[in-house]
């Protein structure tokens, strides 16, 4: 198992990853009374974080650092049902070759 969730009322849940103990809260998205990450958002937000992560492994290996590159994360919804449509990542690369 990774994770626990528990749903902690007023639309937000609380999810602890087992081996490390961390906790990460999620609300109801911002435009249906939410007030902070919501679970879509943290769907759009990891798509970011595991490319910037390979990015890394593969950097780290090659002697290339990466370091302060960004990725701008913007989710689009549409309905019937209401779901996520798109993600779109915009790249701010800052690379730097070490060898």
């Amino acid at each position: 198992m990774i994770s626990k969730v528990v749903y902690k009322g007023n639309l937000r849940t609380e999810s602890t990853h087992l081996q490390s103990g961390k906790t990460i809260i999620t609300d109801a998205p911002v435009d249906n009374q939410g007030k902070a990450f919501s679970p879509t958002d943290l769907v759009a937000t990891a798509l970011a974080s595991c490319m910037l992560t390979i990015m890394g492994i593969v950097a780290k290996r090659d002697g290339i650092m990466i370091e302060g590159t960004t990725a701008e994360v913007e989710k689009i919804m549409v309905s019937n049902p209401r779901r996520t449509g798109e993600i779109r990542l915009n790249w701010k690369e800052q690379l730097t070759h070490v060898r």
